[in-house]
């Protein structure tokens, strides 16, 4: 059912037949997910032909998003007024996570070169942090910013595993979430005990963070599952906790609405599993937005915060909803 209506689907969003309303892409599991559920409001595809999208920002001052073409080495842009998508930035060292900064920055994740950058206002770019007690990062992976200007992302090492987004090397570090001061360099290790730390996300209030886990296996201790930390004064992490099983497939990019829901890509689970998982606050999952393809990073943007935007494999989606996204820098 999913396989036809998602054809007609992307269909609608290039040119070809309209998806009938309500789109059955959209399928609620829960009635706490009917309030965001607009009824004729479909999943659209806004462009196609990357080889691994990850990473969408929203630029709201410009109305524009930013994503990343891992293999391309590029990271691509879409502007909302007019549709068109052109290259952002060619030569992106592998670039995949991105965020903006509390001055509305860049802040970008590159495999290729094991580091966290920060694009300046005036196109300079700043290496933010390259290195741990004197020894390379692995590949950094996703990144969020907290209130207080301090950077946090995820270091799995995808982007060392293979040539295809990086460049293949040995790992030096462990597999750590990291809290960084730019301003300072100072870092701390905010956890170390996932296999591969992926995406993560704030809840509205920043007093959790989640974080998705993308080791391999259920059977090597690892679960492929997300877990929920409370921030403690907005420094460490406590009480890490089981919120959510990804299994048969994982999640990977995640950010929260103002009331508190998690939406979450979802990948590598076949049909009827692919796309975006929505979680309420107690780990119930309410709703899945279903692709053809792996889902891979989502974000809030447009003129109310109630577009979800979603990169998938080879393509950029869209869906409104009545939801918002939490605020983030």
């Amino acid at each position: 059912m999913f396989v036809s209506s998602l054809a007609t689907c992307i269909a609608a969003g290039t040119g070809g037949d309209p998806v009938r309303y309500p789109d059955p892409a959209v399928e609620i599991l829960d009635p706490r997910f009917k309030q965001y559920h607009v009824g004729n409001a479909a999943v659209e595809r806004l462009h196609t032909g990357t080889r691994w999208s990850e990473g969408p920002v929203w630029f709201g001052d410009g109305r524009y998003l930013l994503w990343s073409d891992i293999p391309n080495d590029r990271i691509m842009r879409w502007v909302e007024e007019t549709g068109d998508v052109s290259v952002f930035r060619s030569v992106s060292n592998c670039a995949n996570g991105n965020t903006r900064d509390l001055q509305g920055r860049l802040v970008s994740c590159e495999h290729r070169s094991r580091r966290v950058t920060r694009t300046e206002l005036d196109g300079a770019i700043t290496v933010l942090m390259d290195a741990f007690e004197g020894k390379r990062l692995n590949a950094p992976n996703d990144v969020v910013v907290h209130p207080d200007g301090h950077v946090w992302f995820t270091d799995p090492g995808y982007g060392i595993l293979l040539n295809y987004e990086g460049e293949k090397a040995e790992f030096e570090l462990p597999t750590n979430v990291y809290r960084l001061d730019p301003d300072t360099g100072a870092v701390t290790v905010a956890t170390d005990e996932m296999a591969k730390p992926n995406g993560l996300a704030f809840s509205p209030d920043f007093s959790k963070l989640y974080v998705s886990d993308t080791g391999a296996t259920h059977s090597d201790g690892h679960p492929r599952e997300i877990r929920v930390y409370d921030v403690v004064d907005g420094v460490t992490l406590a009480d890490g906790r089981h919120f959510a099983d990804m299994s048969p497939g994982v999640a990977d990019g995640m950010r929260a609405d103002t009331d508190g829901n998690l939406w979450a890509s979802a990948g590598w689970g076949g049909a009827g599993f692919d796309g975006v998982h929505v979680f309420a606050p107690d780990g119930d999952r309410i709703a899945k937005i279903h692709l053809p393809e792996p889902g891979s990073n989502v974000c809030f943007g447009g003129l109310r915060r109630n577009r979800l935007f979603i990169t998938a494999g080879q393509s950029l989606y869209s869906l409104s909803v009545e939801a918002q996204g939490a605020q983030t820098p």
